[in-house]
């Protein structure tokens, strides 16, 4: 490589670094966006009032392991760990290494883990991490464009592994993302939170008990 193609490239990556640092997390999870599109349900992540009403459900007292599909920069892990009990654990799964890296790198709480992999796969991750059940998981993927298949794999995976008394808790633009969760879940509660970018539509599974 000549000289000048070298200095070119070595100042257009320290740019690239400085818009990275500039914008922050927001940086990281437009560049996901960018890169696997299909699998990222928003262009910029929930706002506050989603995570609030997306979580009110949650019996935190029962929350032994609470699961999440799509974390993206985790948006919702540190409201979670806020909220969970000291010996609860958290994991998230995501197909983006870029996510994963990124999470690992600024999240640093010993019940936080974050895992590179399909939400199909879930049972098998969370075996792999001692765990024989979870009691929430939460997924902001967005099923009506996911790969033929995916989807229905995700939500059968998802109602064998939730304990039960457990939910799936769904937030998504579209309200196709109930035509999924009633092939497993029975009892489905629905909300809407119109302060999101865009309106967001809610959706709690919830696994009969006994």
């Amino acid at each position: 490589m000549a000289g000048t193609e070298l200095t070119r490239d070595t100042i257009t990556g320290r740019a690239k670094r400085r818009l990275s640092r500039a914008l922050g997390p927001w940086g990281v999870f437009f560049k996901g966006f960018v890169q696997h599109p299909v699998m990222v349900g928003s262009i910029i992540p929930s706002s506050r009032f989603t995570i609030d009403r997306m979580l009110s459900r949650t019996d935190w007292s029962r929350c032994d392991l609470f699961v999440e599909y799509g974390p993206g920069v985790g948006t919702f892990c540190q409201p979670v760990l806020d909220r969970m009990k000291r010996d609860a654990s958290l994991i998230v799964i995501d197909t983006n290494p870029l996510y994963i890296d990124y999470l690992n790198r600024t999240i640093a709480d010993s019940r936080f883990t974050a895992v590179l992999g399909s939400a199909a796969e879930v049972e098998t991750i969370i075996a792999a991490h001692g765990h024989d059940g979870a009691d929430y998981i939460l997924s902001g993927l967005p099923f009506s464009t996911l790969p033929d298949g995916v989807g229905p794999a995700i939500v059968d995976a998802t109602h064998r592994v939730l304990r039960p008394g457990g939910a799936f808790l769904v937030y998504q633009f579209s309200a196709k993302a109930r035509d999924f969760m009633a092939r497993r879940f029975r009892r489905i509660d629905s909300d809407f939170e119109p302060l999101n970018v865009l309106p967001c539509k809610m959706f709690w599974g919830w696994k009969d008990a006994g």
